[in-house]
């Protein structure tokens, strides 16, 4: 065997044995997506700043708007990383997340890392902007990634008035996918325009500072 290979197989035996330690359904999950889904861009996915972004975000929901929710729609869900960790906490009771991304290749890797609430979790391909939000029954909309839409004001019209939201951009001018950084967090709430925000806070990281907002449209 290669030494790619060799790194494969290792990283999935150590994730298989952290699994059986810990007897997290989210690591159980990510071990089975590094079996079935070799191809996965999963160490990015779940690095330390994904990671240490979406802990922020998770704990800044609980602490405003509480744990309970009807369905949550995520916008640009990727992997389904946000989903699974939304479901692995305890503090929060869930009925359904619908995970949106218009790349038709992370679908099937979300489903498999959220195994473990098959029954309430859906991976959906389709565009964010072509979405008929006043049908989709959301008491929660998610979307972490507002650096990546060109008119975040006309996007967040979409959505019907009173929508809650959570939302997450950042000052990563550099990184060419980023086409509507934002250079302050006073900066974040102007572009969003929410009708009230609950909550709006900074997160420094080592190359960008994160910017969050939640709030109603």
């Amino acid at each position: 065997m290669n030494e790619t290979t060799d790194w494969h197989e290792n990283a999935f035996d150590l994730m298989r044995g952290v699994a059986a330690y810990t007897g997290s359904p989210l690591l159980k999950g990510l071990s089975k997506v590094m079996a079935r889904h070799p191809d996965a861009d999963v160490g990015n996915a779940f690095n330390h700043k994904q990671v240490g972004c979406k802990l922020w975000g998770r704990d800044a929901l609980f602490d405003t708007l509480g744990g309970r929710y009807g369905r949550i729609v995520i916008l640009g869900g990727w992997y389904g990383i946000l989903a699974s960790m939304l479901f692995d906490d305890d503090r929060f009771e869930i009925g359904a997340v619908d995970s949106y991304d218009i790349d038709p290749g992370v679908g099937s890797v979300a489903e498999t890392l959220n195994g473990a609430w098959a029954d309430r979790f859906r991976a959906i391909t389709a565009d964010m902007y072509q979405l008929p939000y006043g049908e989709l029954g959301a008491d929660l909309v998610i979307n972490t990634s507002c650096e990546h839409i060109a008119d975040l004001r006309a996007w967040l019209t979409l959505l019907p008035r009173g929508t809650r939201v959570l939302l997450q951009s950042n000052d990563y001018f550099s990184e060419p996918t980023h086409i509507n950084c934002v250079p302050t967090l006073d900066a974040f709430v102007d572009q969003a325009g929410l009708s009230d925000v609950a909550f709006s806070d900074s997160l420094p990281m080592k190359k960008y500072t994160r910017f969050m907002l939640i709030g109603t449209v």
